[in-house]
């Protein structure tokens, strides 16, 4: 009996789904394998979210971090003052409006953060050399290509 329109998209629907929940638990995995790499401490996700943005952003006032962030400027408060107890934020007078501080990464924390990147890019590069033959190489190559088609706009 031949598979019917309805039943071959039917198919694909579930197939979709299937890959789609395997690409998240692998992602969620890889993520965790990288984070152990180099270890971010004891911080939270949202201390790591802030210095994430001021690396990307540049320098910024605890309020417009507040706003990018959903938090409430209290919140956010805390945040910075643990990040600036950790030394990995400094605050300076706004040079536009004296009465705000903007805030920006030490050089010390875009160090520890730059030693973090080439960890989890050694260990991986190691794991894909070691775990990995030349032709699944070339297979997980075409595979990030199509990862990159499905998040790239």
């Amino acid at each position: 009996m031949l598979m019917g329109m309805d039943d071959a998209n039917e198919s694909r629907s579930v197939r979709a789904a299937a890959l789609a929940t395997e690409l998240r638990a692998t992602v969620g995995k890889l993520k965790r394998r990288l984070r152990e790499q180099a270890s971010v401490g004891d911080l939270t996700p949202s201390q790591v979210s802030v210095l994430l943005r001021l690396e990307k952003g540049g320098a910024a006032t605890a309020s417009s971090l507040a706003r990018a962030e959903g938090m409430r400027p209290q919140s956010m408060a805390s945040v910075v003052a643990v990040l600036e107890t950790a030394g990995l934020v400094s605050g300076a007078p706004d040079p536009n409006d004296g009465r705000q501080t903007l805030l920006s990464l030490t050089d010390a924390c875009r160090k520890w953060a730059q030693e973090g990147r080439a960890a989890r890019q050694d260990w991986l590069s190691r794991t894909i050399a070691a775990r990995l033959t030349a032709q699944e190489q070339d297979d997980l190559a075409a595979a990030v290509e199509l990862l990159k088609r499905l998040v790239d706009d």
